[in-house]
């Protein structure tokens, strides 16, 4: 009688961890709604990007840290970018870092089928880069990071425009400094 209800209990006990591993509440599905469901919430910073902004940041910044021509072009071709950061200064901001705030956001980009895009290389970035390409065109991406000297934060980059792989994987290892820069 008890092997009956060993494989029932060991399912309901794997499917609960399989949810709390989506994220606190019910897992958003795509990228936008994962921004929606987080905007405005403790310990949450959203930042668009605008093309003024954008365009002088291409000037300046690429000027200023040699990205040669492949990061300009792919700041200027960008059409639109989001930031969400996440920084948890309290006890509750914390239990949402705990819930897997970084795994939600990871299965909405393969549930989305992004391709993970390797940027490596000397200066690469700490994010992780994800890309919605056909051939070397890509339409969108996507990358997860986390602030510089913030212990369990996290930031999501969302970028739509038109794009080489090189182009990306350019922008990708400024990154860092670029949402450091726009999200003050």
């Amino acid at each position: 009688m008890m092997t009956k209800f060993r494989f029932p209990v060991l399912f309901l006990l794997l499917l609960l961890v399989g949810c709390r591993a989506g994220g606190p509440g019910t897992p958003a599905r795509t990228v936008a709604s994962f921004f929606s469901k987080y905007d405005g919430r403790e310990g949450f910073k959203t930042t668009e990007w605008s093309a003024d902004l954008l365009q002088r940041l291409a000037l300046v910044k690429a000027a200023k840290l040699l990205g040669g021509s492949d990061l300009t072009n792919a700041i200027t071709s960008i059409r639109s970018a989001k930031v969400i950061s996440f920084a948890p200064t309290t006890a509750t901001a914390r239990e949402l870092a705990n819930q897997g705030l970084r795994q939600e956001a990871e299965g909405i980009l393969k549930g989305n089928k992004y391709e993970p895009l390797s940027v490596g290389g000397a200066g690469g970035s700490d994010y992780q880069v994800s890309v919605r390409a056909s051939g070397d065109k890509v339409s969108e991406f996507a990358a997860l990071g986390k602030l510089p000297d913030a212990a369990d934060s996290f930031v999501l980059v969302a970028v739509d425009g038109s794009f080489t792989r090189g182009q990306v994987q350019a922008l990708a290892k400024y990154l860092p400094q670029l949402v450091q820069a726009t999200s003050k």
